[in-house]
């Protein structure tokens, strides 16, 4: 293929995701939905600009890698470890009962018995990238649902080789394939085993001497190797590619490094993912469906519906909330793009006709559509039910205001009150309805609607504001919203509530001004410590004022070092304490000049 055909392909590539994507955002309907729509219209079936969609379908899949690679970077071992019993008992159990139930339904159908269990196992897996795209849209990835969504999505990669092994049985003349079946499995645990025991030994030090280069490009390159070389190992034994980049990103989910390979490797992701969707689009047969769109449309409803109820039940057994236990079963309800890998070798194999080989793969497709579907529909009429006073539309922000407070907690309270006091017209924003209406009972004009959504901030029109107030109680909404309105709307004087040091390092790095939660009372309470042990009013206050000033000082020199060594870090920790200590001494002598005690 000439360069310049690559450059076309590219130019319909971009052009299409930025016709449709930003229209479905607008609409409601999600992202995913508007990449797979655009997949398809620019596709063999649709006006035809793209008609071999394979070699952009290889490429994309490196979006679902590095995906897992950075669920991995969220997911220490401690942490992974937790999740146990979601991954081996929700996990299997959705695998096992879906299958019974599908193959159960296929049988019934008239499907033979090998065919009927084949299409049960590809109707168990679940899109990994679907899912998890959906759920970090909504700020969902962290909540009981979305936990319980990846744990299962975790055991259907881990299942990868059982099933494989399963479908090698059901396929005529299958003796010598079982048993290299089962050495591909030992090959499996081989290289996850070695994997877990390089990382463990060899990686950080790597990565740390890397670092230590200095060059940024060569960093992200060296990561970019350390998850397409992981992803590759497992493939190569017959896992998931995904699962051998989630178990890197599981390796380096608690080193130094994880918030720097977060930033670098998200923008990669985010590209290549929205490919991988486009190339997913492409692949569905729209001539097959619109030959028989009511019984593909049928088909596809059944076991989207049939997997629901399996993923509802098993939630409620795992005694997940009723709204925790819709967003569990709605994320994962479709059936997933490993089906594919299933179908095909089986029709290959003999155990599925080719007919119903191409129906079941039109009906994966379109199960594949029906989730961002499903998710407007239970957003907009399911979830109110479940909890009527709890879910409820963003209020209508008609003032524009020259002070937005997100978040009006404890600490916000007293931002917003201050303000109001000295005369500022303040802009008050919650997520909390009975803080709204609790607000508005003393008299306050508050608003409800979540601040981290871009959406609410431009309509309480962050545009025009001077400064943004971002008090709410997650530390990653915080730095989210902060680097959505200074990349949007850099003229806007952001000031961001942390609670950790390590929240106000990362604030700091991005140049996003902050107010530490507890460092105030804190040094209040040092202060009156001091005074309670004999000190003098005056040098209590003046210690407090120099250890203020210090640990700020420490703070801009610690955040400043970001991409260095762990060695570097902690000497810079010890120097500053010692630094302090020294100061600290200095101000008890008593023949000090004022110029030395540093008064202020």
């Amino acid at each position: 293929m000439h360069h310049t055909d690559y450059l076309l392909q590219a130019l319909v590539y971009f052009g299409a995701a930025a016709l449709f994507v930003p229209v479905f955002h607008k609409l409601g309907l999600g992202s995913v939905l508007g990449y797979l729509v655009a997949g398809a219209a620019i596709g063999p079936w649709g006006v035809r600009l793209v008609t071999d969609p394979t070699t952009v379908a290889q490429v994309s899949e490196l979006g679902v890698v590095l995906l897992l690679f950075l669920v991995g970077l969220e997911l220490n071992p401690q942490r992974l470890w937790s999740l146990r019993r979601a991954i081996f008992g929700l996990g299997a159990l959705q695998v096992g009962l879906t299958i019974a139930a599908v193959t159960a339904l296929a049988a019934l159908m008239g499907q033979s018995q090998r065919a009927a269990v084949v299409l049960g196992m590809a109707a168990a897996m679940s899109s990994t990238a679907i899912a998890l795209q959906l759920l970090a849209e909504r700020n969902l990835t962290k909540t009981e649902a979305g936990q319980s969504a990846f744990a299962v999505a975790l055991f259907q990669d881990l299942s990868v080789i059982p099933l494989l092994l399963v479908l090698a049985s059901l396929a005529p003349g299958a003796g010598a394939d079982g048993g290299f079946s089962l050495l591909r499995l030992g090959q499996a645990v081989l290289v996850i085993g070695a994997m877990v025991l390089i990382g463990r030994l060899a990686l950080r030090p790597v990565l740390r001497w890397i670092a230590a280069i200095g060059m940024r490009e060569i960093f992200i390159a060296f990561a970019l190797f350390l998850i397409v070389g992981s992803a590759w190992l497992t493939q190569a034994v017959g896992l998931s590619m995904a699962l051998g980049s989630f178990v890197a990103g599981v390796l380096l989910a608690d080193s130094e490094y994880r918030m720097e390979l977060e930033v670098d490797i998200d923008p990669f992701k985010g590209l290549l993912l929205g490919l991988f969707f486009m190339a997913v689009g492409m692949s569905i047969d729209v001539g097959l469906i619109l030959a028989s769109p009511l019984r593909v449309a049928a088909l596809a409803l059944v076991v989207v519906v049939l997997k629901l109820a399996v993923l509802l039940l098993l939630a409620r057994l795992f005694r997940l909330s009723r709204e925790d236990a819709w967003i569990f079963g709605l994320s994962i309800s479709q059936v997933g793009e490993f089906a594919f890998v299933l179908l095909g070798p089986a029709a290959a194999s003999g155990v599925l006709e080719p007919r119903l080989a191409a129906l079941a793969n039109a009906v994966v497709a379109v199960s594949m559509l029906s989730t961002p579907l499903l998710f407007l529909v239970f957003e907009r009429w399911i979830r109110p039910r479940l909890s009527p006073g709890r879910h409820r539309a963003p209020d209508p922000i008609e003032e524009r205001n020259p002070v937005i407070v997100a978040g009006v907690g404890r600490f916000g309270q007293i931002v917003a009150r201050l303000l109001l006091g000295r005369g500022c017209t303040v802009t008050i924003i919650d997520h909390d309805p009975n803080q709204v209406d609790l607000l508005r009972r003393f008299g306050f004009r508050a608003h409800y609607g979540d601040a981290a959504r871009p959406d609410v901030l431009e309509a309480a029109g962050v545009a025009s504001t001077r400064l943004l107030v971002l008090a709410m109680d997650d530390p990653a909404a915080v730095r989210a919203t902060a680097r959505h309105v200074r990349e949007r709307h850099p003229g806007v004087q952001i000031l961001a509530r942390v609670r950790g040091r390590l929240d106000a390092l990362e604030l700091v790095r991005e140049g996003v001004p902050i107010v530490r939660e507890t460092f105030g009372a804190s040094l209040q309470a040092a202060q009156a410590a001091l005074i309670a042990l004999g000190e003098h009013p005056y040098l209590a206050r003046q210690a407090v004022e120099q250890f203020r000033r210090h640990d700020e000082a420490l703070l801009r020199e610690q955040a400043a070092i970001e991409g260095e060594t762990e060695g570097r870090y902690l000497a810079l920790a010890n120097e500053g304490r010692d630094r302090l200590a020294a100061l600290l001494a200095r101000e008890q002598r008593p023949d000090a000049r004022p110029g030395e005690r540093g008064d202020w």
